[in-house]
């Protein structure tokens, strides 16, 4: 067959002679353009037709497709490392399976399938195309696991491989699920691209191997954007200077330099705040450790600071010493009566990273789904699954913290010092989560990314260790970031006028830890990127490499999806006029269905319900008692403070807080769904209402402007009146990524672990009764 053998090596499945191109019957997949119908995973019944497709016709479709061959666009500094034709990027439905025929690549940077479809795209489709990463482009850094189908068998992949599968799948970061069949590549091209793939995913790097190094030098000589324009670097003095006035702290704090250059400490940054008492001997007495950061000053005067651990000691001398030393530094913040100071442990008395890892392991497996049959009989057991994961939990116990600390600072007047290990981590997420929540700048764009650059970037989070870019250690990988943007989604999702930004901006954001042309995310500390770039580098030569800074979000999308990542519906600060406007206290809507549906269910119905296309509604009765009862007892005055606030109407550009209750703590369904077309709910759930509005707020403003121009007539406004309103009926649930799944499968019933429930008709009369789960 043109080279390739009848039988691959090493257990691929064997060619047939004829392959059958079936039509229009179950079991078999419809061929369209571009479109190949492969085998399945079962038996199917006997079709009502058949074609076959002759050998030699595979070889004058692989030429017709070289003809029209999909271009491969390379960034700069990136190259070409292995390929393979004849590829099928699967969609698997149940007993059948369907592919787009093409080409699979392998570069230094991404995974790459170029389909003969992707020039169908509409421009609809393609309003939130990513400018770096395709629809069918994975970054190497993306890439979660990969697994090979042997003989129907799935297992993982990873080193050397004595046998080669007949399909690939590959789980990314982003939850997406890939899958290629193979089994009509040539031998020698799928040796190469399956061992490159896991090579260049899997195996260990070097930091200097990193295509962002690539990428930085290719591009050395393009013209570079200030990275100020989008955020405050707080790679200066000044920078902190001006940030200690905005919060008025510079009355009690100063700004240091004295670790320019990183002689004192390599985890800390150059410029730092610290309490005006303190001498820089005292600085350097234990390389930064022990010392009280300034993180942000409350409008009473109050501050947040964190602090790094001292060395534990054996010897009794140095341990006396050690403890008074931090008796005389934890005397700069405590200073009664005058100021006082509440010291959290979150080292000891909260969240291990562990538990982190563990919790995100279990709750993501929810969302990498392979089928459709997959997704309903997983469905059947969603709460029992989310609820063993304990992810909402632990979100709701960083929030819970959050406000605890906030209670201190605002309502008892004390200074706060957060104390872990490395001050990297756990200190970072509840230092951020309280100023989200006290200062409405933080809310803002410029505010929230330069709110990223200081606590986290300069803060000398781990971000190279913790998502495990290079490889070389998954002990210390942790989605901690990840959960720091998941608990700012609960607060976007329960007070979205208070945010200037969107759910899409923090889903680009996170899908943004994984493209390696952006420095924001790929060093474990400021030392560490200075060092690798150049700028602490001796040889007075060498040009330090300009790294692109992801908060430049030019970079990935055009002005019109921009636009989907600020918030139409923003509050904003008032100017000079005060005006006062009583809130709306948005109230509760219970939901415990798959978190979509933004409907309000009746207490006399079934607590879930979920439509999905045309077809029946799944319901479930069980109660899940951590979610509703989780919240554990609280002490009277945070319990006092915390149900005093919400007894009022919010101020948006004031203090703001969570919901704590079990039901108020949601999966993030953009996020986590939008890959599962089963998930989706054509033309409703959120964008249809943001939809709505948003052309009731274009239409205002044209009439406005009209009317402030004095040019209008009655035909032309007769004539904008009849104007064709915007359609949502395009638009998913889960908008704008779902429009990039054009493929729609249709719902199933989960009939693996359901008794006859009866046919369609007869499951819509009972959409509103309970099915018991005991029966099952």
């Amino acid at each position: 067959m043109g080279g390739a053998p009848a039988a691959s090596a090493g257990g691929r499945c064997e060619r047939p002679p004829l392959l059958p191109r079936v039509a229009a019957t179950q079991g078999g997949g419809m061929l369209g353009k571009g479109v190949v119908g492969g085998g399945g995973g079962t038996k199917a019944p006997k079709p009502s037709f058949v074609s076959y497709v002759r050998p030699e016709e595979i070889h004058t479709n692989e030429k017709e497709a070289t003809e029209k061959e999909v271009t491969l666009h390379l960034l700069p500094g990136e190259q070409l490392l292995c390929e393979a034709n004849t590829v099928l990027k699967c969609v698997q439905e149940d007993s059948c399976q369907r592919g787009i025929y093409g080409r699979l690549v392998c570069t230094d940077f991404k995974i790459a399938f170029l389909g003969d479809d992707e020039s169908a795209l509409d421009n609809d489709e393609t309003q939130f195309k990513n400018k770096v990463i395709g629809e069918n482009d994975i970054t190497l850094h993306c890439v979660d696991q990969i697994y090979g189908v042997f003989d129907e068998k799935k297992k993982t992949l990873f080193g050397q491989l004595k046998k080669y599968p007949e399909k690939l799948v590959i789980h990314c970061k982003d939850l997406r699920v890939f899958h290629f069949c193979l089994r009509y590549t040539k031998e020698e091209e799928v040796k190469r691209i399956v061992s490159g793939i896991i090579h260049h995913t899997q195996a260990p790097k070097l930091l200097k191997r990193l295509f962002l190094f690539s990428y930085a030098t290719a591009a050395r000589n393009s013209p570079a954007t200030d990275p100020k324009k989008h955020a405050v670097m707080f790679d200066t003095l000044q920078d902190w200077c001006r940030e200690l006035e905005r919060t008025k702290g510079n009355m009690k704090y100063k700004a240091v330099s004295v670790n320019e250059g990183y002689k004192v400490c390599e985890r800390l940054p150059a410029y730092f705040v610290v309490p005006a008492p303190l001498l820089e001997e005292d600085i350097e007495f234990f390389q930064g450790r022990g010392i009280p950061i300034w993180c942000w000053s409350c409008h009473n005067g109050c501050a947040l600071l964190k602090m790094s651990a001292l060395p534990k000691e054996q010897d009794d001398s140095m341990s006396q010493i050690q403890k008074n030393f931090s008796d005389r530094i934890y005397r700069t913040v405590h200073r009664p009566p005058y100021e006082t100071a509440k010291t959290e442990d979150l080292s000891t008395n909260f969240l291990s990273l562990q538990e982190i890892q563990m919790a995100y392991s279990k709750f993501k497996q929810l969302f990498l789904i392979d089928n459709s049959t997959e997704f309903w009989d997983t469905d059947i057991k969603w709460f029992s699954l989310l609820e063993s994961s304990s992810w909402l939990d632990i979100i709701r116990r960083c929030l819970k913290k959050a406000v605890e600390i906030i209670e201190c600072l605002e309502a008892q007047n004390m200074n706060v010092l957060l104390l872990e290990d490395n001050a990297s981590d756990l200190c970072c997420l509840v230092s951020s989560l309280a100023q989200v929540m006290m200062d409405p700048h933080c809310r803002t764009v410029f505010g929230f990314q330069s709110l990223v650059q200081k606590e986290w970037v300069m803060g000398g989070h781990c971000f190279l260790d913790r998502c495990n870019h290079l490889r070389q250690s998954d002990k210390e990988e942790a989605p901690v970031f990840l959960l720091f943007l998941d608990c700012v989604w609960q607060l976007v999702h329960q007070h979205p006028p208070a945010f200037e930004f969107t759910e899409t901006y923090l889903t680009v954001l996170s899908d943004s830890l994984y493209i390696p042309i952006f420095s924001t995310f790929f060093f474990n500390s400021p030392h560490q990127k200075d060092m690798n770039v150049g700028k602490e580098s001796q040889d007075s030569q060498s040009r330090p490499l300009n790294l692109l800074t992801v908060w430049d979000w030019s970079v990935q999308f055009e002005p019109k999806a921009q636009t989907l990542l600020t918030n139409p519906l923003y509050v904003e600060k008032p100017k000079l006029e005060k005006v006062q406007r009583k809130g709306t206290h948005f109230k509760h809507q219970r939901q415990l269905s798959l978190p979509l549906t933004q409907s309000k269910s009746s207490p006399k119905r079934g607590f879930f319900r979920e439509e999905t296309d045309h077809l029946i509604k799944n319901l479930l009765g069980k109660r899940i008692s951590k979610l509703i009862n989780s919240s554990e007892e609280l002490q009277d005055g945070f319990r006092e403070f915390y149900d005093g606030w919400h007894s009022r109407p919010p101020s948006y550009q004031g203090l703001l807080l969570p919901h704590l209750e079990g039901p108020e703590i949601k999966v993030w369904a953009q996020r986590y769904l939008r890959w599962i077309p089963e998930a989706q709910i054509l033309g409703g759930g959120g964008v249809a209402t943001m939809s709505k509005l948003l052309e009731m707020m274009e239409e205002v403003q044209r009439l406005q402007e009209k009317i402030e121009a004095r040019h209008h007539s009655q035909e032309a406004l007769q004539a904008e009146a009849a104007s064709p309103p915007r359609t949502s009926g395009r638009l998913s649930s889960l908008f704008p990524f779902a429009l990039l799944q054009r493929h729609s499968s249709k719902p199933v019933l989960p009939t693996s672990g359901w008794k006859a429930l009866g046919d369609e008709d007869d499951l819509a009369k009972r959409e509103d009764e309970f099915v018991d789960l005991g029966d099952v």
